[in-house]
């Protein structure tokens, strides 16, 4: 458990909160006031959807954009297509409102600069893309995103507020 100064309350009092990590192709959700973390964002996508009126919160932390191109998907978290559509289940089963969800997504970064075009294969591009798509299909607006580029990165979402903080290394953190 950490403690953490809620902004906005009448006595500015320390919140306890449980900050619970998220691995990479897994989702998990919880309420206000933990906090969802992934680590090693680099062309893999994290993906907050966040209910502002249940304070209800998940966090998919996506490998790979498409699962038709495998034939035996036994982890459906690691891709876009199918993890996605899992998270909105599982924030509804917490109470969080499909109608109320705000997206929001940071990672799909080029890790491997230098090489030749022909042997890279865009899986940070991709992954950002399937993301949008599937979003779009469901209906659920991205409202911030801090995607793209050649570092990797943190992602926390606080369900207290709906804040995405972002640490990227040699940069400062950034809230979306």
């Amino acid at each position: 458990m950490q403690f953490s100064p809620v902004w906005g309350t009448a006595a500015y009092q320390a919140v306890t909160f449980t900050e619970i990590q998220v691995g990479i192709a897994e989702l998990k959700v919880t309420s206000q006031p933990d906090r969802l973390i992934t680590l090693g964002l680099g062309s893999c996508v994290g993906l907050t959807l966040y209910d502002p009126v249940t304070r209800v919160g998940g966090l998919l932390h996506i490998m790979l954009p498409d699962s038709t191109q495998f034939n035996n998907v036994t982890k459906p978290a690691k891709f876009a297509d199918l993890g996605i559509p899992l998270l909105v289940s599982e924030v509804g089963r917490y109470g969080g409102r499909v109608n109320n969800l705000q997206a929001k997504m940071a990672g799909g970064a080029q890790m491997f600069s230098g090489l030749n075009d022909k042997f890279v294969l865009n899986i940070g591009e991709r992954n950002i893309a399937m993301t949008r798509q599937t979003l779009k299909s469901l209906g659920i607006r991205v409202i911030a995103e801090d995607v793209g580029g050649n570092r990797g990165r943190t992602m926390i979402l606080d369900t207290v507020n709906g804040q995405v903080i972002i640490r990227t290394v040699g940069t400062p953190l950034k809230v979306i």
